[in-house]
């Protein structure tokens, strides 16, 4: 395999990738041009921060790879004659690419996800870390979260500190199931797990059913969840944990337990006041920037 590596003005990056694609690259990657030196702007804040004004690079390198040498070279040398690139673009390089095994590089930047010392988030290939009780196998890279994410973390860490031992749990908007596996592992009786995508709905069937946790996870689209709960969990975000707030309550059994996340310090109070008819909720956790709220329903 070889990079061919071009040095191009920002306003002309997109059309450059979609021509490199169209004439055979294999695959065609961005990279800011001066990255690492006292040049280097981030093209994004923090969130809920307004993007910068332009979006791109002032200068940017397109790397487009090709599976010979030759390929690689007659396509910069064919941009080179083209007059409508000659003021747009430079040819920095064309270099080999090592020969990788590159499923063993990808698992290599992946190592198992500790939630307490107990319990663990752990990839397939990888051994259980020592004194790992509680264990569940995901792998990153799958879609709909896989517990690196932080509101993530603290959802499955209040889990494991206030286990729910024969509880109905619901999981609203279960994504990859995460949180649903983890009521179930600690105890939990029956888990309604629901969303809105399909797609996330057999991504949860599927991980139950590799973690062994499939007789105690009912998998839906959201009118599958019925009834109350003794413990609700939705890991979303502000907006839709604001217009859903009458339905998560309306979800929850006098003296449940109402779990909320996916909300960014900033938003608290938001959240407060959008749920103050149903129940009274705080924040019990923070990590990142981001919060996790909890409210009990009166008993």
């Amino acid at each position: 395999m070889f990079e061919l590596c071009l040095q191009v003005a920002q306003e002309a990056v997109d059309l450059l990738s979609d021509t490199l694609m169209e004439i055979g690259a294999l695959s065609v990657s961005v990279e800011d041009a001066d990255a690492l030196t006292d040049q280097e702007r981030a093209l994004y804040g923090e969130p809920g921060m307004p993007p910068p004004p332009q979006l791109g690079w002032a200068r940017s390198i397109v790397i487009a790879l090709f599976a010979d040498e030759s390929s690689a070279l007659e396509v910069g040398n064919w941009l080179l004659e083209q007059e409508e690139w000659a003021e747009h673009l430079s040819v920095s390089k064309v270099r080999p690419v090592p020969d990788q095994d590159w499923v063993r590089l990808t698992q290599s930047q992946f190592d198992p996800v500790q939630i307490t010392p107990e319990f663990w988030i752990v990839p397939t290939w990888h051994e259980l870390p020592s004194g790992a009780s509680h264990v569940l196998r995901l792998d990153p890279g799958l879609a709909f979260g896989t517990g690196t994410h932080p509101t993530t973390k603290m959802c499955l860490k209040w889990i494991s500190t206030h286990p729910p031992t024969q509880q109905r749990v619901l999981d609203y908007g279960c994504g990859s199931g995460i949180l649903a596996m983890g009521a179930a592992l600690f105890g939990a009786k029956v888990v309604d797990a629901v969303d809105i995508d399909v797609a996330a709905v057999s991504s949860t069937i599927e991980n139950a059913r590799a973690n062994q946790l499939e007789g105690h996870i009912q998998a839906g689209l959201p009118d599958a969840a019925s009834g109350t709960y003794d413990t609700v969990l939705a890991n979303i975000l502000a907006s839709p944990l604001k217009v859903l707030a009458p339905l998560l309550a309306g979800h929850m059994r006098a003296g449940g337990s109402l779990v909320l996340a996916g909300i960014l310090e900033r938003q608290a109070q938001e959240l407060m006041d959008a749920y103050a008819p149903y129940c009274k909720l705080s924040v019990v956790d923070s990590l990142d920037g981001w919060i996790l709220m909890s409210a009990q329903s009166a008993g």
